[in-house]
């Protein structure tokens, strides 16, 4: 495999273990990116651009388009840890009680029960309502009002702040709804403007048309792989499996929440802004992103969060058992914390995966910052095999 890029002296494993990926596997395209103490170490990207076997040309064959430094890649989940940053940052400016009900700043939201919702409950994934009574088509899922109207009249299927489960697919509508009701800008503005353009990222919560080209094409793993598949070895409890398996349990019904799967290949849904899923990024600009929470980058610009604000962000607010994912989960402020079910790199790692693959993560000890995109989507939901080759790479050589 020609793995194109650069590393610094002392973080060639993290090359090994990228390659090792490709050759076992099963990696069809990705990047990987790492910056310590705010600068670029690991720059790296190979493969195809295009994962599905089943894109072809207009000559009939395999498309060849190879992966490049400017590859970009709907990274699924992994955008709720930058989405997160949104709602701190409204902290950070005094704009956002995080202590107060949602229904303060979003009154509909008080409906069926929710009026006590506090924003803080709602960022981890403590308000009740990872699923909706009525699956949403795809239009109203992608459009702003239809889809934050329907999560302001859902009723929570458990009492506020007394559990926590993971809100795959809601957190989008929830986060959009409360950051349009404080900022009076749509959430993919927001990023852009606050976030993304002055740090220079390639980002995107709503992918504009004229970066469409950009995007790798994904290419989802089958239902069933054959036993030999050299791609992901998961043996999920049978717990998870049965949770997966019920059309009715809390699990299916959370990531079901659209009625018809988005093809995440349609520009059309990569320009929606779906801050839970639909977020187009390089590994660079989730690196890059992460760094920045820690403190300036490359030398200059303010750092993203200050330091009160960052330890909101890693401070744990739900852990134990999660009534969607079915596994003991940790989470802070927005952000998954390192634990079992999604490791990082360390005790006080913060940070979001992409099912299927991808990983955006800061760890204030070490002051790394880590970005993983992939085009071969896998059933993994939060510990990928390739990702976390890449993390123990990176572990061992600090």
């Amino acid at each position: 495999m020609d793995v194109q890029g650069t590393v610094a002296a002392g973080f060639e494993p993290v090359r090994d273990a990228f390659r090792r990926n490709f050759e076992q596997r099963g990696e069809a395209g990705a990047a990987v990116s790492v910056y310590r103490d705010g600068t670029k170490v690991v720059d790296l990207w190979a493969g195809a651009k295009n994962a599905d076997s089943g894109n072809t040309s207009n000559s009939g064959t395999a498309d060849p388009t190879p992966w490049t430094a400017d590859t970009a890649q709907v990274v699924r989940s992994a955008t709720k840890g930058v989405a997160a940053a949104v709602p701190l940052l409204l902290h950070q400016r005094g704009l956002l009680d995080l202590d107060a009900p949602v229904a303060a700043y979003w009154p509909d939201f008080k409906a069926a029960g929710k009026d006590r919702v506090t924003v803080r409950q709602m960022l981890a994934h403590r308000a009740g309502v990872p699923v909706l009574d009525r699956r949403l088509s795809l239009a109203e899922a992608i459009d702003l009002g239809a889809s934050t109207r329907a999560i302001a009249a859902q009723a929570p299927v458990w009492e506020p702040g007394t559990a926590h489960g993971y809100h795959a697919h809601t957190f989008s509508w929830l986060l959009s709804g409360l950051v349009h009701q404080v900022t009076g800008r749509t959430i993919g503005r927001w990023v852009a403007e606050e976030i993304a353009d002055p740090l220079g990222l390639e980002l995107w919560i709503g992918l504009p048309p004229e970066q469409t080209h950009r995007v790798g094409r994904v290419g989802v793993a089958p239902e069933t792989e054959p036993a030999d598949s050299p791609a992901l070895k998961i043996r999920p409890k049978p717990a998870v499996t049965a949770a997966y398996g019920d059309p009715e349990s809390l699990t299916r019904r959370a990531f079901d929440v659209i009625e018809t799967r988005p093809d995440e290949n349609d520009p059309a849904y990569l320009a929606a802004e779906l801050p839970g899923s639909a977020g187009v990024a390089t590994a660079r600009a989730l690196a890059r992103f992460y760094a920045a929470t820690l403190g300036p980058v490359d030398g200059g610009g303010a750092r993203l969060l200050d330091p009160e604000t960052l330890a909101l962000a890693r401070t744990e607010e739900s852990a134990g058992p999660d009534r969607v994912l079915v596994v003991g989960t940790r989470f802070g402020l927005g952000y998954m914390l390192h634990g079992a079910a999604a490791p990082f790199l360390g005790a006080g790692s913060f940070g979001h995966p992409g099912r299927g693959g991808s990983l955006g993560f800061a760890d204030p000890e070490t002051g790394v910052a880590f970005g993983y995109v992939t085009n071969g989507m896998r059933k993994t939901v939060t510990a990928d095999p390739r990702a976390q080759a890449l993390v123990r790479a990176v572990r061992s050589v600090l």
